[in-house]
């Protein structure tokens, strides 16, 4: 194996790494390929030769690691997932080359030391949030952490839906929104005759044909870089679309065209709004209102310190530091990992893999 093999196929990983937001699904599974080849029986030839002996098991390969250090699993197009075996990420014959590069798990051990870096940045702006107060916390400056870091400026778009539904979230509770449910009178006998269906689906029957409830916001959970699907959605009606990273107008499109509701709210940075009106327009339907960042940077330094701060300051705060933790959970579990699979006595100076821990 030359030299040359080895610096081309070192640099198509550190791509694919520099393109992955912080849970780094798509290298971890890489390293996981490459320890069943050095543990557990899959081959140098299978991995050049037959891609479909791994392609779907180190997906649950990937997945029990991620859960260990995560708690998440991806929940990613398969499509999107199975990109990673293409021309331009890690081809097989790219992997073949890291299998060969792979003495003692020096390659997996360099995957497992660029997802603890970065982690480790993602847990110091945390530790910002967390010892803020909401005299001086700062969105702007808050955003502007993941933008001035490289590294970890692919996951702006995360940090923006968090910091929505925070804010959302606050609000709605704090207004003691009421949702009520309720047949109508001429139609009891129709809903006699379909009660077990209106009790299943809508909680009401003939002895109780109005029901009321908190109106609530959910996030639709983890999403991947593709996404195009709703980030959030309330029972009172709207779905919520939160977009950071530059749109282009087939973007917007799609983002305009995916959702069958007809109370879309789209959340984006300023610099987009003309762009997303532009589409709306010319489809003529389904967005209800464009909020914008500078917007909820008003609506977060009046939550904090305006004239309702007392009521709203700390649950905001409370709000955003959760759901940070939720979107960014790193367990105390990585070490006890790393040690297990020995990864801190190998010792390789000689390999281009090579980092100090």
């Amino acid at each position: 194996m030359s030299d040359n093999n080895i610096v081309y196929a070192k640099k198509a990983l550190d791509s694919l790494i520099s393109k992955q937001r912080v849970h780094m699904y798509k290298p971890i599974q890489v390293a996981e390929i490459l320890y069943h080849v050095r543990c557990n029986g899959l081959t140098y030839n299978q991995v050049r030769n037959d891609p479909e002996m791994y392609r779907n098991p180190s997906k649950h390969w990937r997945d029990s690691v991620t859960r260990r250090l995560l708690d998440q699993v991806s929940t990613s197009s398969q499509k999107f997932q199975d990109n990673l075996f293409e021309k331009n990420a890690i081809h097989p014959e790219i992997l073949a080359i890291l299998v060969q590069a792979n003495i003692d798990g020096i390659v997996e051990r360099y995957i497992y030391q660029k997802f603890q870096e970065r982690q480790s940045r993602i847990l110091k702006i945390g530790r910002i949030l967390d010892s803020s107060t909401k005299e001086n916390f700062d969105l702007s400056s808050f955003l502007s952490e993941f933008v001035t870091e490289k590294s970890i400026k692919r996951s702006i778009d995360k940090v923006f839906e968090i910091v929505v539904y925070a804010l959302f979230n606050t609000l709605v509770k704090h207004l003691n929104v009421i949702i009520t449910v309720s047949a109508n009178p001429i139609e009891i006998n129709l809903l006699k005759d379909f009660e077990e269906f209106a009790r299943l689906l809508l909680n009401i029957d003939v002895k109780n044909p109005t029901i009321s409830f908190p109106a609530k916001l959910y996030r639709a959970g983890v999403t991947n870089a593709a996404d195009r699907g709703l980030d959030m959605w309330g029972n009172f009606g709207p779905v919520v679309q939160v977009k950071h990273l530059t749109l282009t107008e087939e973007l917007a499109e799609d983002i305009s065209s995916g959702i069958a509701s007809d109370q879309i709210v789209i959340v984006c940075v300023d610099g987009e709004k003309k762009i997303i009106e532009r589409i709306c327009q010319q489809l003529g339907h389904r967005i209800q209102g464009i909020i914008l960042q500078s917007q909820l940077v008003t609506w977060y330094d009046s939550g904090l310190r305006g004239d309702f701060s007392k009521r709203l300051g700390n649950d905001l705060l409370k709000g955003l530091r959760q759901e940070f933790r939720n979107e960014f959970p790193f367990s105390n579990t990585f070490e006890p990992f790393y040690n297990e699979r020995e990864y801190n006595k190998i010792y390789q100076p000689d390999s281009l893999f090579w980092l100090e821990d």
